[in-house]
């Protein structure tokens, strides 16, 4: 399950591990903060209490989005223009 949120200066997903009758514990929630700029990424730790957090540039993000339709090995995308 997954909600979207539009709010002044970002757009807010959040994921929710439901688990989906498999016999492992769940995740925390995974709430991803979509700015004009970076993304950010953050998910709470159980252990610590403290929220982990990740930004990416959007470059770093277009590098991941091609990352997940391309096989094995390393690359370098060129900019569109």
């Amino acid at each position: 399950m997954f909600t979207i949120e539009h709010e002044f200066d970002a757009t807010v997903i959040t994921l929710v591990d439901e688990g989906h009758g498999e016999a492992r514990p769940l995740e925390e929630d995974v709430v991803i903060l979509g700015f004009d700029d970076r993304v950010v990424i953050e998910q709470p730790d159980p252990l610590s209490g403290l929220v982990r957090r990740i930004t990416l540039s959007m470059a770093q993000l277009a590098d991941l989005r091609a990352a997940l339709d391309l096989p094995e090995g390393s690359y370098r995308l060129r900019p569109r223009g």
